[in-house]
């Protein structure tokens, strides 16, 4: 086991288009960590280079204490499983299995053991006879991570390997995953763009966009803190409403006026060393952090019309506009309610956050 440093990489391909921007990051020995984004943000570019599968442009990359830069993918002491399972046909599970430690010239018994081992873990004890075509999805996706887990390495690398399973399947891989890391406390890094895999599965999450990182922390805390408007509306379903106000802090908390309504917040929203006076920002809010009224005697209450009810067995996500035409989603318990409804909204203040506007790069007004 080792951790992974990150100092300033950079991937810049032929042409000059910068896939990773100066990415800093450390994972830290025995840590699950995910980097999370949408396609296209610099993850699994960031993934490869750690695997020595891309050139690093610029930066140092250091696997325990040893830098890595030049260093040959097969001597780097990691284990790599990708979205394709890439197991070889022709090939039993047991040989699958035991392909990497033949390939290393490893002695017969422990070859022998260490594939039992990995059997046992995995539940694919009953499977070693058995070729790829004869196994379901979830038990060759388990195949490819004990070809990974067999040879012990420092460092394991998942990029997506859940993306060609179902629903059902992903949820119960996703939990194998989380048992597994528990026993072998081996270094993680996993690569998905699902963030309920991130947020589930990561002792920390890294969240990427357009090769930049914008937060790396523990899930809950990026929930609830996200660092900048990207990060909040990456993370989390349905998405963080956003709406465009003005914020008037002052000794008692902070005002926000919008198109139609004012609401009264928490100082803690605005840093204590943001001057007062009103200043553009805009208002973010979880659905949970909405509550739905059918009177209009809230004072602070947002007045909409209900556009959508989507069922969700013990829940219900409400999509209310304005008659400002701005759009709020909201998620409460059950109750009868349809398109057409006049509601109104209030804030739980606990579930609310500021950002800059958009031409100050969208940072969450409190961090």
């Amino acid at each position: 086991m080792a951790k992974v440093t990150l100092e300033g990489v950079e991937k810049i391909y032929p042409g000059g288009f910068k896939a990773v921007h100066g990415l800093d990051l450390e994972i830290v020995d025995g840590e699950f960590l995910v980097l999370v984004g949408p396609s296209g943000c610099g993850k699994s570019t960031t993934l490869r280079m750690i695997a020595g599968l891309e050139s690093i442009s610029a930066g140092t990359l250091r696997i325990g204490e040893r830098e890595v830069n030049e260093i040959a993918p097969k001597d780097r002491d990691i284990a790599m499983v990708f979205q394709s399972y890439a197991l070889y046909p022709h090939m039993t599970v047991g040989e699958n299995l035991a392909f990497g430690l033949t390939m290393r010239k490893r002695p017969a018994a422990e070859i022998k053991e260490r594939v039992q081992w990995a059997a046992e873990a995995l539940g694919l004890t009953e499977l070693l006879d058995r070729r790829p075509k004869a196994l379901s999805g979830g038990q060759r996706q388990r195949v490819a991570l004990g070809r990974a887990i067999v040879r012990n390495p420092q460092v394991f690398l998942l990029d997506e390997p859940l993306s060609n399973l179902d629903a059902r399947l992903r949820l119960e891989t996703r939990a194998e995953l989380k048992r597994l890391h528990r026993k072998l406390s081996t270094t993680t890094i996993y690569v998905t763009h699902d963030q309920e895999e991130a947020m589930t599965l990561g002792d920390r999450v890294a969240v990427m966009n357009d090769g930049v990182l914008h937060q790396c922390a523990k899930p809950l805390e990026i929930y609830r803190r996200p660092a900048d408007r990207f990060v909040a509306g990456f993370l989390g379903t349905p998405p963080m409403n956003f709406v465009d106000v003005e914020a008037t802090p002052d000794a008692d908390g902070v005002s926000v006026t919008g198109a139609g309504f004012t609401a009264r917040l928490s100082r803690d929203l605005i840093a204590s060393s943001d001057s007062g006076g009103a200043r553009s920002a805009v208002l973010g809010v979880r659905p949970e952090s909405l509550q739905i009224h059918d009177t209009h005697d809230h004072p602070d209450a947002i007045r909409g019309t209900v556009d959508l009810v989507e069922p969700l067995g013990g829940q219900i996500d409400v999509v209310i506009t304005t008659s400002s035409d701005d759009h709020f989603v909201a998620r409460i318990p059950a109750r009868e309610l349809a398109a057409g409804d006049e509601v109104s909204l209030t804030i739980d203040p606990s579930g609310a956050h500021l950002f800059a506007a958009e031409g100050e790069a969208g940072r969450n007004l409190a961090l």
